[in-house]
This record gives C-alpha cells, sequence and structure tokens, in this order.
C-alpha cells in the first residue's frame, strides 16, 4: 500500500525508485485525503508491480509542497525518473484513477 516514509532527500528516492513513483500530497486535517486512503489501497491492488504509491504530508515537508505548486489536496503526481509526468488534483474513484494511469506506467 501507499508508504509513508521519512526520507533525506526526496529526489533521490524518486530517481533511486525501478518504478513510477506516484506521489499522494496530503495533510492530516483535509476530509477528501481519507477518502483517497481506500481509493490508493485499491489502485496499488490493480497495479501492484507497476507503480509506486507514496504519501507525502504537506504540513512536514511544506518546501516540496511550493516547489510543486501544490495548492489543492488532495494532489496526485506521477513521477518517472524524478520527473514529473502526471497530475490528478481532487478526489478520483478507483476505477478512473487506475484507468488515468494504466497508460502512464
Amino acid at each position: 500500500m501507499a508508504t509513508k516514509k521519512q526520507f533525506n532527500s526526496f529526489e533521490e528516492m524518486l530517481s533511486d525508485s525501478d518504478l513510477p513513483v506516484l506521489v499522494d500530497f496530503y495533510a492530516e486535517w483535509c476530509g477528501p485525503c481519507h477518502m483517497m486512503v481506500p481509493i490508493l489501497e485499491q489502485v496499488n491492488a490493480q497495479l501492484n508491480n507497476r507503480l509506486r504509491i507514496v504519501k507525502i504530508d504537506t504540513e512536514k515537508y511544506e518546501h516540496l509542497a511550493t516547489k510543486y505548486q501544490i495548492y489543492a489536496l488532495p494532489t496526485l503526481v506521477l513521477f518517472k525518473k524524478g520527473q514529473p509526468v502526471d497530475r490528478i488534483e481532487g478526489v478520483m474513484q478507483a476505477g478512473q484513477l487506475v484507468q488515468h494511469l494504466q497508460n502512464l506506467v
């Protein structure tokens, strides 16, 4: 499932990944962000071994939220080889999200 992790370098974590990385930018106080948890679990189950899901708390990593221009929560950003290639703002149902991501991963 989505991994809550501490890291020394976000960029290093992205570039070291063999798989595309879907980053869920969220905040604890964000209701729609909590709605994404079971959705991302379903996406992970369906796209297992094709992408990695990582959750980033925008309150703890404000500099990343600023760098990637995260103005709405939740925001999902898909990274390939360390570069952002797709962005989704707001809640999307699991089926729609899987369909959207299938061609990108």
